[in-house]
């Protein structure tokens, strides 16, 4: 597709998909053509490339394992890094939405929005469970930065 067509479809202007197109296509997500009859393609078959694959590639997790060093305010370390409460929000969270994006293809995406509501539904009865499996998991990062 050429980008005057996806940003008619999505309504956007055509700059802002030309910038977007350029990381998919640097993220190895889609391949570019020149010429008349050039444009944008997927790179791989469309159920091989997962939703948190294109998160990944236009701005990466939520919150990734370098945040609290990378942002510890006016001071050289973060004061709240030997016990933080919220980390442990964020990774969790960050951890169910790679779980969820990660089972979502492209391909899944063409079943339309009625599909997706089910899919969610799902998702949600299953919520006790994964959210257990994220906590713990949170946990167990939280004891590994604390140094046991």
């Amino acid at each position: 597709m050429r980008i005057q067509e996806i940003a008619d479809l999505e309504g956007l202007t055509p700059e802002y998909v030309a910038k977007l197109m350029r990381v998919l296509r640097n993220g190895g997500l889609v391949i570019s053509t020149r010429g008349a009859a050039g444009g944008y393609r997927l790179d791989r078959e469309p159920s091989s490339i997962t939703l948190w694959d294109v998160i990944n590639v236009l701005g990466g997790p939520l919150f990734s394992d370098s945040f609290c060093d990378t942002h510890p305010g006016a001071l050289s370390d973060c004061v709240h890094s030997p016990g933080c409460s919220i980390r442990s929000v964020w990774r969790g969270l960050d951890d169910l939405l790679r779980t969820a994006l990660s089972s979502v293809t492209m391909e899944d995406l063409k079943a339309g929005e009625q599909s997706s509501l089910a899919w969610l539904a799902g998702v949600a009865r299953n919520d006790e469970i994964a959210a257990g499996a994220v906590k713990t998991s949170a946990a167990a990062r939280d004891s590994e930065d604390a140094g046991g």
